[in-house]
């Protein structure tokens, strides 16, 4: 048990010291059964996220209480970071980066920036090269010893969130029909602002009808929380190609889904 205690740990790699998961929280609605999702996977990694004991309010990257504490059914613990950084896009991405990272893919590790679309892959940032904005363009040169530590990775990322958004992420992701939702998959409206949500994980009943657990962070940067219905429901209807996902602070339009 205590090797796969620490197995579990090793993937969530940000310094949390175990806790409750999402899976074991959230029980699928009654009638309905978990999707499978590969051990390993991306969707078996946000499926085993650690959370906050219940109760936990969401704070902004100050420690100020967010104006809004009824749209979370719980806190996810992953660290906000001290600056307006890791906002709905940025949590997103950095959930995905997090799962790389952690299954020992972090040459994997790549974002495009919202100017020209170019990668950031953390390749570079690991060898040393820097990103310096000419225009709209990137310039990396190597200003840097190389560096392929956590702390190095953890500055990597706020460097994509100043770069990245919900309008390069958008574009970087792939259409999906909402027939085929599946955990990890991306709620996104690009813009400025847009906003976007990670499907954390999908419950199907006999009949094929999905609920899906929802996630996001917001504006300002915020904990990552879970989110719930005005009834207190964290199991959100999966809409149809031709409907609107209406979640508690967005409203996306139809055939928003996006996959990596």
């Amino acid at each position: 048990m205590v090797t796969v205690v620490a197995v579990v740990l090793a993937q969530y790699g940000w310094g949390v010291d175990g806790g409750v998961r999402i899976e074991e929280r959230f029980a699928p609605p009654p009638g309905f059964t978990r999707v499978e999702v590969e051990p390993g996977s991306f969707g078996a990694f946000l499926r085993g996220l650690p959370l906050l004991p219940e109760g936990t309010p969401v704070r902004l990257h100050t420690g100020r209480l967010k104006g809004r504490q009824d749209v979370h059914a719980a806190v996810i613990d992953l660290d906000v970071g001290a600056k307006d950084l890791q906002q709905c896009a940025d949590a997103v991405m950095r959930l995905r980066a997090e799962w790389l990272y952690g299954a020992g893919r972090a040459k994997d590790v790549s974002f495009n920036d919202t100017g020209k679309g170019a990668p950031m892959p953390f390749s570079r940032w690991a060898k040393g090269e820097r990103p310096v904005a000419k225009g709209s363009t990137l310039v990396w040169s190597a200003t840097k010893p190389p560096d392929a530590s956590r702390a190095s990775f953890r500055q990597y990322l706020d460097t994509v969130f100043i770069w990245a958004g919900t309008s390069s992420l958008e574009k970087e992701l792939k259409k999906r029909p909402a027939a085929e939702l599946a955990p990890g998959d991306v709620v996104i409206k690009g813009g400025f602002p847009g906003h976007a949500v990670i499907v954390l994980d999908v419950a199907k009943d006999k009949k094929g009808v999905a609920r899906v657990l929802l996630g996001q962070s917001f504006m300002p940067a915020q904990n990552v929380h879970v989110l719930k219905q005005p009834d207190g429901d964290p199991w959100f209807p999966a809409p149809a190609d031709d409907a609107e996902y209406i979640t508690p602070e967005w409203t996306f339009p139809a055939s928003s889904l996006r996959r990596w």
